[in-house]
């Protein structure tokens, strides 16, 4: 009786250490959590108050104005990262000046163009105001660097003729007039474009192809963490993109695609239509404000040399197998002719044999058996490649 009773007695003690300890966890879980939702208050308060102004007014954040994430990889990464896009920038070809028959097969290509699409692409048209700073800053530059060529020629003509050199001194004065040719025509042309540069209703357009590729075209998305699912569909996107390069190829136009920075120069001018020249976007690159976005152009380049050597060798593996099977096509069908031709001789041969000697049938059959069992010599079909 006596165990019994100590036995429960330590087994109440148990059971009530038991409860005491999970009472102390819970009341230290329950402080924890009132922290953390305090700190969670605090940053939402802290966030509040930074973005709002000495009015009062709630400031938002300029990412919500914009229609896409990130500019990565030469791509626009746009919904959630469920939208990936390259953009071709295309020289268009002057139809007004083309002949019928160029006119007929730029239309014949462009229809070709439509045919061969089973993805969605946009056509995008960008008209600005012509910037010509950068040129009359180059022209300027070059003009220098002219200047300073007249500068030395004069000196070596005062050297040589102090040393009364005159076969010299003939040589560096013609070079002095064709350098002061030079200058004097390119200070012309600077003060004209200049002049040009001040005109705003000097336009430029550029037209430009969107190829889309959405990730819920690949399979196993959820598979692949961000980094991972960026490089494939980038491979994707791209090999999707230089398609398209070929295809509007067909039509007499080329294109090329717009690298990163190529792409947020787009999208500055897009969304400052009618600021833009006031500070033009390589301005604002030399200032930093390139920290936006990501370029990376070594390992694009990488990428895309590699994918388009997978491209040429799967092509040139494609090219082999269907030259290697159309040449054992052709091998065949010319044993069936000749054995089709050594039959119908045969027969031929037995249809006159009544009009031949014995002697001449027997010849005639010899030549033909002979035909039949001469071996053949089999030559493959050579290409230019080949060649």
């Amino acid at each position: 009786m006596d165990n019994v009773l100590t036995m429960l007695v330590s087994i109440l003690f148990i059971l009530i250490f038991l409860i005491v300890v999970c009472a102390i966890i819970l009341y230290f879980l329950k402080i924890k959590k009132k922290q953390s939702n305090k700190e969670k208050n605090n940053e939402e308060y802290s966030e509040s108050t930074s973005t709002q102004s000495s009015s009062g007014i709630r400031m938002e954040n300029v990412k919500k104005f914009l229609d896409f994430e990130e500019i990565k990889n030469n791509m626009i990464i746009r919904n959630g990262r469920t939208q990936y896009l390259m953009v071709i920038q295309c020289q268009g070809v002057n139809y007004d000046l083309l002949s019928e028959e160029e006119k007929v097969a730029v239309e014949e290509g462009f229809v070709q163009f439509l045919n061969t699409l089973r993805f969605p692409i946009q056509l995008y048209v960008q008209t600005q105001s012509l910037n010509l700073e950068d040129i009359v800053d180059e022209y300027k530059s070059k003009i220098h660097v002219i200047e300073n060529d007249i500068r030395v020629l004069q000196r070596k003509i005062n050297q040589a003729e102090a040393l009364r050199d005159t076969r010299t001194i003939e040589k560096l004065r013609f070079e002095l007039k064709r350098k002061t040719n030079v200058l004097e025509y390119g200070a012309d042309i600077t003060n004209y474009v200049s002049r040009l540069s001040l005109n705003k209703n000097v336009l430029k357009q550029k037209t430009y192809i969107i190829v889309t590729y959405y990730t819920s075209e690949f399979n196993g998305n959820n598979k692949f963490n961000k980094e991972e699912a960026d490089n494939i569909f980038f491979s994707e996107l791209y090999t999707r993109t230089k398609m398209v390069l070929r295809a509007i190829g067909s039509a007499g136009v080329t294109g090329r695609i717009l690298d990163s920075e190529e792409l947020a120069e787009l999208l500055y001018v897009a969304y400052n239509r009618d600021d833009a020249n006031m500070l033009p976007f390589s301005k604002g690159i030399q200032t930093q404000y390139d920290s936006l976005y990501t370029t990376g152009k070594d390992v694009l380049k990488k990428k895309a040399e590699l994918i388009d050597e997978k491209i040429e060798e799967e092509a040139v593996n494609l090219v082999t197998e269907s030259i290697e099977k159309a040449d054992e096509q052709i091998r065949e069908e010319q044993q069936k002719m000749e054995e089709a031709i050594i039959k119908r001789a045969q027969e031929l041969a037995e249809e006159h044999k009544h009009q031949m000697t014995n002697q001449l049938y027997k010849k005639t059959k010899e030549q033909i058996n002979k035909r039949g069992r001469k071996p053949k010599t089999d030559k493959p079909v050579t290409t230019e490649e080949g060649k």
